[in-house]
């Protein structure tokens, strides 16, 4: 009976015992840090502007698990902490000061009614209790740049300058990086008067998308007073590739002037070409 009792006592004694155990994790908390080929550090700008806005998309295969927009405001702008999952990731980052942006995730797209500078990286990770939490993230510029100047001295009739490009790409694959939404683009663009009268000094810039095969678009550009085009010059088959600047010069009211060839620190080298 004492035996019973005893062993009955310690029953009870392991049952009012309570052990909390924490809920074992499903991910990990990751702290990433956005920059770009030519920043040292989270400041994420292009051409000396900051970037206005960065999307992050966090896939597991084919499906898409969390998707993050923040703007150069927020206070963690381009410093976010993600909670991943266990398991296999890419993540897709996207920044850019493109302005009106459109996020379509049917087609895995984003585009803008202004194309400006953009940078993007497909970046994998594979997430385990012994990742490393901090994380640089290096992004890489997905657009060309058109660079227009007027070498001859600009009248005093001028008052707006268009350009009509015959395709330039709108949008960017986030998965991929490549261009999407070519159409064709027509810019106007008003000229200040304090250039009225100045020579070489009359320039404008226009960026698309652009993968890393160089392709081609045919250029009209007109110089134009209230009433009418009082200059005009074509080029056809003008050269674009990603990360590259394709300068274009010349004198729109008179005979064409010479070529010249430069390197931009944060493009690769130029493309400069005469009409």
């Amino acid at each position: 009976m004492k035996k019973i009792a005893l062993m009955l006592a310690v029953v009870l004694l392991c049952g009012c015992q309570s052990v909390d155990l924490e809920p074992e994790s499903n991910g990990k908390d990751i702290a990433f840090k956005v920059t770009h080929n030519y920043e040292t550090r989270a400041e994420l700008k292009g051409d000396g502007n900051i970037l206005t806005d960065l999307w992050i998309f966090d896939f597991m295969g084919d499906e898409m698990v969390q998707q993050i927009h923040q703007v150069s405001t927020d206070a963690d702008f381009a410093e976010p902490t993600m909670t991943l999952a266990y398991g296999e990731h890419h993540i897709y980052f996207v920044a850019s000061r493109g302005t009106e942006p459109v996020v379509n995730n049917e087609t895995k797209t984003i585009s803008f009614s202004s194309v400006r500078d953009t940078f993007w990286k497909d970046y994998y990770i594979n997430v385990e209790s012994t990742t490393t939490s901090d994380r640089y993230v290096i992004l890489d510029r997905v657009v060309t740049r058109l660079r227009i100047v007027f070498d001859d001295e600009v009248p005093a009739t001028m008052a707006t300058m268009g350009v009509q490009l015959s395709n330039w790409y709108q949008g960017i694959n986030y998965m991929t990086g490549e261009p999407t939404n070519a159409i064709a683009k027509n810019y106007t663009i008003e000229v200040p008067s304090s250039f009225i009268g100045t020579s070489g000094q009359l320039m404008a810039s226009y960026y698309s998308f652009s993968g890393v095969t160089e392709w081609t678009a045919n250029i009209t550009i007109t110089a134009n007073s209230a009433t009418d085009v009082i200059g005009t010059v074509t080029k056809e088959n003008v050269p674009f590739k990603r990360n590259r600047i394709t300068e274009l010069h010349g004198n729109i009211f008179g005979s064409s002037g010479g070529m010249t060839i430069g390197v931009n620190d944060t493009w690769d080298t130029s493309y400069n070409d005469t009409w």
